[in-house]
């Protein structure tokens, strides 16, 4: 893959360290934990392992509200245990992506501590603060993206301070020039001590309207809906100049060779397009969430593919995204056996995919009892279904009482419901959902068409979704039934191929010509090379 990047021939493996492996007995995932845990990701062969926040912090939001960005949180090990881990990721062959959180710290970070002292403090334009409204109320109508007011009075200085997130996450003011430099330094220090990359939390929030006006009201919110929806996030968020601010973090990832910049966006494709930034110095990769958020539709989602396709820049690098730590689980959106078809479609698309812990051995979103309950998000908006917990409970290695996880009581519950929902019962039967990923895994790395190939649709009818991926000579056609019924694609006359690979177990080698029949829930890779 020499004529490639790793970030875009790779695969990227993403990590909730609470939850991957405890090695000293607390209940809590740790990076040694990790660390032990690596010859089986080598075995699955993920090239790059991306470890969600494990900086120091008073965790009110797991670590998404940071105190330190140049330390280990001792819930998480020491700096030293960083170092380890580092060195025996990249003797693996792997690369190492960590989550970098710019657009707040924790309210109990120095700087934050420094900026609230008065109003003349050296740090207060580090973040954003204003005067209360004539009312006396909050400077705007901005709402917290966890439910109810963007904005915390503080009684000491008389003003509000602005928080996107919880009122323990109080935003960085990116106008200021003092605060860039000093993340860029934060970067660097991680970038010295060999780190290969950093996906970049809420990358679209960086910048607010340098007016603060107000979000326009929302004509289509719906009472069900979060608080959030109330409003449209058009001051709030995605602003012009968020650009800069990424192009110059983008020079400081430049400073070194071959490091990638991953950018949390949620938006439309229309407007996630920008992040790669004028002349590509955006983000290298602006996360495409379209398959989180998508029916599962053959016909919508072949649309949504051609209509990413066709709206990337010259030259800007696809990817794509099934799982993640604030989504529910593959296995329970789509059901047991569309999250074999999922695996393939995620695997074979043009572009880098990546992978959330878990989600190859088929895990669910486990039931928390309410007084287990740990997400933020539930506790502050409760019973409307955005508990995190679920999709973030601890790795199930094998069947026994802690799932191979701990020694201690986990700091989420486990799930016990299937015996063969796990790592080590998954290992050793070659029909599993743990063997499909690894056999999609390898072909990606045996086959350039499937990691680096050019993608092009395939005409199809109903639940079947089918597409090429082509590179210099190999053509291989990849049909997936994303419905429960059987079909029939008829191939284009003298269309012959052997099958390489089907998520129901069709044997290897099959001649495959004329007219397709396609089982329910039935994934195929085909080889057309002549």
């Amino acid at each position: 893959m020499s004529d490639t990047l790793w970030w875009q021939h790779g695969t990227i493996y993403q990590i909730y360290p609470r939850s991957f492996q405890d090695s000293n007995g607390d209940g809590i995932g740790d990076l040694e934990g990790i660390r032990q845990r690596l010859p089986y990701l080598t075995w699955l062969g993920v090239d790059a392992v991306w470890i969600s926040p494990f900086y120091p912090s008073p965790m009110a939001d797991f670590g998404y509200d940071v105190a330190d960005y140049c330390d280990v949180d001792p819930i998480f090990g020491t700096l030293e245990d960083f170092d380890r881990l580092s060195t025996d990721i990249h003797a693996a062959g792997m690369k190492l992506v960590l989550d970098f959180v710019p657009n707040h710290t924790s309210n109990r970070h120095p700087w934050f501590q420094e900026s609230r002292i008065s109003r003349d403090s050296a740090k207060r334009d580090w973040y954003i603060w204003r005067d209360p409204a004539p009312d006396g109320g909050p400077p705007n109508n901005w709402i917290s993206n966890f439910g109810g007011s963007a904005w915390q009075f503080d009684e000491a200085t008389g003003q509000y301070y602005y928080h996107a997130f919880l009122k323990e996450q109080p935003d960085l003011n990116w106008r200021n020039p003092e605060v860039r430099w000093a993340m860029h330094d934060a970067l660097r220090f991680w970038l010295d001590r060999g780190v290969d990359g950093f996906r970049v939390d809420v990358i679209w929030h960086l910048i607010k309207d340098q007016e603060l006006r107000d979000n326009p009201i929302n004509p289509a919110y719906e009472p069900h809906q979060r608080e959030l929806n109330r409003l449209l996030e058009v001051h709030s968020c995605d602003q012009p100049e968020v650009h800069e601010v990424i192009a110059e973090m983008r020079a400081v990832l430049e400073e070194y060779d071959d490091r990638v910049l991953i950018g949390e966006i949620y938006l439309p494709i229309e407007r996630l397009m920008a992040y790669y930034g004028s002349d590509l110095k955006g983000a290298h990769l602006p996360f495409n969430f379209q398959l989180l958020q998508s029916a599962w539709d053959a016909r919508h989602i072949d649309s949504l593919i051609q209509e990413y396709e066709t709206a990337l820049p010259e030259g800007g690098w696809p990817n794509w995204v099934l799982g993640n730590h604030d989504q529910a689980r593959i296995a329970d959106r789509l059901g047991p056996d569309q999250a074999r078809v999922a695996a393939m479609l995620l695997l074979t698309l043009r572009g880098t995919p990546t992978l959330y812990y878990g989600d190859e051995i088929g895990m669910v979103q486990v039931p928390i009892p309410p007084e287990r309950v740990q997400d933020p998000w539930e506790k502050n908006e409760p019973g409307l279904g955005f508990n995190r917990d679920p999709a973030r409970t601890p790795m199930q290695w094998d069947d026994s009482d802690r799932v191979g996880f701990s020694n201690a009581e986990p700091w989420l519950p486990v799930d016990h419901r299937e015996p063969t929902r796990n790592v080590a019962a998954q290992k050793q039967d070659r029909s599993s959902l743990l063997c499909l990923y690894k056999q999609l895994l390898e072909l990606r790395r045996q086959r350039k068409a499937l990691s680096v190939g050019r993608y092009r649709p395939v005409t199809a009818e109903g639940d079947i979704l089918a597409f090429r991926r082509e590179h210099e000579g190999e053509s291989i056609l990849i049909v997936l039934n994303l419905g429960s019924a059987a079909h029939r694609l008829m191939l284009d006359e003298g269309t012959r191929g052997r099958v390489v690979l089907s998520c129901l177990g069709r044997k290897a080698g099959e001649e495959i010509s004329g007219a397709l029949e396609i089982s329910a829930n039935e994934g195929l890779i085909v080889d057309l090379t002549n």
